[in-house]
């Protein structure tokens, strides 16, 4: 175990085996830390958090010389707000900010210049690519892969398999680097397992798009879409629609 003396440790932290702390860091009280993980310098960890095994936080995202949405720039500190839990084997990047009682499944990435807001959950295998913002009371569901450049407001649902895009161009052509743009996801939107969601799309206010779709156009809100490519098939049914649900809070 290796705990920097710059480290500031909370009372009633308990830690596994074969930890790294490094310097700057916060652990605030009542964190629980599981063994083998790795907390890179100023990261932040608020009251009553648990991380699970083999999980590397606050880590510097690495540039690729062909990569047209890292930056080479210093990012803030990652900062885990209260009550977060953390799974085994995560990579949460320095520069994101996880809000109270965000969960994070096992296997899960985080990149740099990402805010997620209160009670979002991110799933299993779930990643989120960087310059991302993602609301509270979100749920993203196993291996959804949110590419960089995206929206997602709050109380969305994406189910496993779903895939965000973000180029138009494929990578082809110095142009393309002025159109990149991630899908933006309205407030109580849904979306279906193994739906594609083309570049730069909206998807409206409680609408829902079905599984396997592959989302073309903008869809406007509380409206159902289905198909390859998407079509308009019926409105959202009044009872499905968020300001229904016993659960909401505006």
């Amino acid at each position: 175990m290796h705990i920097s003396t710059s480290a500031k440790i909370g009372k009633n932290v308990k830690m596994g085996y074969n930890i790294v702390v490094e310097d700057n860091v916060v652990i605030e009280d009542n964190v629980v830390i599981g063994h083998n993980v790795v907390i890179k310098k100023d990261t932040v960890i608020g009251k009553g958090c648990v991380i699970a095994d083999n999980t590397v936080l606050g880590k510097k995202p690495f540039k690729a010389s062909s990569s047209a949405t890292t930056e080479e720039k210093a990012l803030p500190p990652l900062v885990l707000g209260e009550y977060v839990t953390i799974g085994a084997n995560c990579v949460i990047y320095r520069g994101a900010i996880l809000k109270d009682f965000v969960f994070v499944g096992d296997l899960a990435s985080i990149r740099e210049d990402v805010e997620i807001g209160e009670h979002t959950i991110i799933g299993r295998g779930v990643t989120v690519e960087n310059k991302t913002k993602i609301g509270k009371y979100v749920k993203i569901e196993t291996e959804a892969y949110i590419t960089a450049i995206s929206t997602i407001e709050d109380y969305c649902f994406i189910a496993p398999e779903v895939t965000f895009t973000n180029d138009n161009f494929l990578g082809r052509t110095e142009e393309r680097k002025k159109y990149f743009k991630g899908p933006i996801v309205r407030k109580g939107a849904r979306i279906g397992a193994n739906a594609t969601i083309l570049p730069g799309i909206e998807i409206g206010e409680d609408a829902l798009v079905a599984a396997g779709a592959v989302v073309t156009k903008n869809i406007p809100p509380r409206k159902i879409y289905a198909g390859v490519p998407a079509k308009e098939f019926k409105d959202v049914p009044e009872e499905q629609l968020l300001k229904n649900q016993k659960y909401y809070k505006e």
